[in-house]
């Protein structure tokens, strides 16, 4: 009995530890589909730019410029996997709300430079805020930062920094820490938790406006999540429930999500 209890413990602190040292590659899924750029906005009828931003740090990151009807724009940040290619309905509906928008991908996905971590991706948030306000002279009070699921944070990290026109939270955990005790209860997670990507923390700070989406189906990240960055947010905010899987409810339930994004702009302070 005792070998075995031994031989247990051996193979769950092997398992830990794999768990520790291989957090990032679980969490960043820039090849999955691929990095790869499948199709462009030209796919959907818009033009574009190609966008190259240099951070702080030096890398180079590559996004998408494409204007829409009005001179609010959104700067959208993606989940986990994938890459702006993988984005163009989203893209789509932006437009279609008449706002123009700035699509980074993260260090490492994409054609983007560098190895991803998360103190990375907020220095890739504030090299594309500093390219809308600064190069492309977009004034603060004109940029709705919107975030999807671990894209999340990266949003509410510079809403946290800078006073944007609003904040947009879609399909988000509260954190790392949180998400991954659900998903592995029998594990000291917040012991081993390296990352952290707190969007109910930096929501907790932020002055502008907020919106948060999620649906009620969503069966990666439990409603209870929206929740609870709704309740950490300040006012003015606002809460769109929606119905749908994590990765389809924006589109699944397309009328109800538009409706929503457009109730909550209608909201916001017009500006000359």
């Amino acid at each position: 009995m005792l070998k075995l209890l031994f031989a247990g413990l051996a193979c769950y602190a092997v398992l830990v530890l794999v768990i520790y040292l291989m957090q990032a590659r679980m969490l960043y899924l820039a090849d999955v589909p691929g990095r790869s750029l499948e199709r462009t906005p030209v796919d959907i009828g818009a033009e574009f730019h190609d966008v190259s931003i240099e951070t702080d740090d030096r890398v180079r990151l590559h996004g998408w410029y494409i204007p829409g009807d009005s001179d609010r724009v959104v700067l959208f940040f993606h989940g986990n996997a994938g890459n702006i290619s993988h984005r163009l309905e989203s893209i789509r509906q932006f437009l279609q709300l008449g706002l123009s928008v700035l699509i980074i991908d993260y260090r490492g996905y994409g054609q983007s430079e560098g190895r991803t971590t998360e103190q990375g991706i907020y220095r890739d948030a504030d090299a594309a805020w500093r390219y809308l306000t600064e190069t492309n002279n977009t004034p603060a009070r004109r940029i709705v930062v919107f975030g999807r699921s671990m894209g999340a944070s990266a949003a509410a990290y510079l809403a946290a920094q800078h006073h944007p026109l609003a904040l947009i939270i879609e399909s988000s955990f509260t954190s790392v820490p949180d998400i991954a005790r659900e998903y592995y209860p029998w594990l000291p997670v917040r012991w081993l938790s390296r990352l952290r990507h707190s969007a109910e923390d930096f929501v907790r700070q932020a002055r502008s406006p907020v919106l948060v989406i999620h649906s009620r189906d969503d069966e990666i990240v439990p409603f209870h999540h929206g929740e609870a960055i709704f309740a950490a947010a300040g006012k003015p905010k606002a809460f769109v429930e929606i119905r749908g899987t994590h990765n389809d409810a924006f589109l699944r339930d397309e009328q109800d999500y538009l409706t929503g994004l457009q109730a909550f702009l209608d909201t916001l302070p017009a500006y000359d």
